[in-house]
Parts: C-alpha cells; structure tokens; sequence
C-alpha cells in the first residue's frame, strides 16, 4: 500500500486535488480500484494534515433487476470510520431491458458519473473522487483513438461549473498491477457486480489490446502514458 500511497501524494500535490475543509464524496463501486482510493485518501489526509470530510457513495445500478450486496462495503467503511451512502438507481434496466445497448458500458457509466455528479452537487460536497488509475487512462486514450478516430482523455482534474464541484482521480498515475496487489495484501472485501456484459466489453478488448503491444514492445503502455502528460492540455500542471 505504500506504493500506492506514494502515487496518490503525488497526483495529489501535482495537480492540487485536496485543500482544508474539502468535503469529498468518494464513488465506491465495490472494486479494487475504489477501495483502494478510498482507503489511500483517508491515510493521504492524514499524512499531509489535511482537514478533510470523506464521505463513500456508491451506485446500486440494480443490474438484472437485483440490488447489489454493499453489506461489506458498508462494514469496511465503518471500520475505517467513514459514512457510506448507497444511491438505488435503475440503470440495468434502462441500459439493458430498455434501451437494449449492443455497446452497454459507455451510457452505464456516463449514467453512473451522472448519479454521483448530481449527488454530490445536491449535498454541498466540493470534490468528488473517482477510481480511474493510469491503466484506465491509457485504455480510454487509445479507445478514443482508434474507435473516434480522436485524442483525448479525462483529466486527472475536472471542475464542473454547473454543479460547483471539482472531480479528481488520485489514482492517476497509480499502475493497475500496484493497486490490485495493494487490494489482495489488504483483504479489502472487494464486490463483483453481477454486469450483463461483463467480459465482453471494448475496453476489455482494447485492455487486451495494449497487454499485447506491451508483450511485443515492453514499456509500450508507459511511453503512451507519458506522451498524455506532455501532450494532453487538459493535463498540464496548472
């Protein structure tokens, strides 16, 4: 874990994520990545002495007309002395049963950052925290290459002025494989949502996409990643 602290202070204090008296709302799914960001920003404030509410949301999307187990999550969170707060929503259905999406993931999750976005705007929180890591990244920069035929990406930071809160993803420059062996060292109670599509997804196909340039070039996926930070204007220190 203190790996991945390590990249979280970082992404923190490069792109200025944190200040006093922020009030964050911390998008947990239940995954690896989320538990470990919402973890890593409870230790993060406490080593650099910032004075900060950390509040973890998570989204039931209610996938196959079930509500998901947060039980543990919501254990976890306890433990660690943080409130947990479960939004119900019916995105399965209208993904899924409705609107019957042949490529799912795209409007599940514009749907899931949409219910976090107006959460965290209707409660007064000032930031809203979001698990996406340096894989993440890399795998929606080359989607977005060679799917749109555009370049871009999320931003490590991204303030919404409609809602008055700032969106930061502290993982930012944390690798996959760091963060999962931190989760499997922890025991964090990691939770499987039971997704329509999960496993046949283009983000699974372009994650396996880049594994495959990694296996022929090694660093491949490191080089692509720095040529973001240097490249992208969204992601210049400001």
């Amino acid at each position: 874990m203190q790996k991945v602290l390590g990249y979280i202070r970082k992404a923190v204090q490069q792109y200025d994520m944190l200040k006093n008296d922020d009030k964050i709302a911390v998008g947990v799914s239940g995954g690896k990545d989320s538990l470990i960001l919402l973890t890593g920003l409870v230790r993060i404030c406490d080593i650099l002495g910032i004075n900060c509410e950390i509040t973890a949301v998570s989204v039931d999307p209610n996938f196959n007309g079930i509500s998901a187990d947060f039980s543990h999550i919501a254990e976890y969170c306890k433990k660690i002395g943080v409130e947990h707060i479960i939004i119900p929503t019916h995105i399965g259905e209208i993904v899924f049963d409705i609107r019957k999406e042949k490529s799912p993931c795209s409007l599940c999750a514009r749907m899931r950052r949409g219910a976090l976005n107006n959460f965290a705007a209707d409660n007064s929180f000032t930031k809203l925290a979001l698990g996406h890591n340096l894989d993440d990244a890399v795998e929606t920069f080359m989607m977005n290459l060679l799917t749109e035929g555009r370049i871009g990406c999320f931003s490590p930071v991204t303030t919404l002025e409609d809602k008055n809160i700032s969106i930061i993803r502290p993982l930012i420059l944390a690798p996959e494989k760091d963060i999962r062996r931190a989760a499997n060292k922890l025991e964090l109670p990691v939770l499987k949502l039971n997704c329509p599509a999960d496993g046949n997804t283009n983000r699974q196909r372009t994650k396996e996409y880049i594994s495959g340039l990694e296996r022929e070039k090694h660093g491949s996926k490191m080089r692509i990643f720095g040529a973001m930070q240097r490249d992208l204007p969204e992601w210049q220190i400001k």
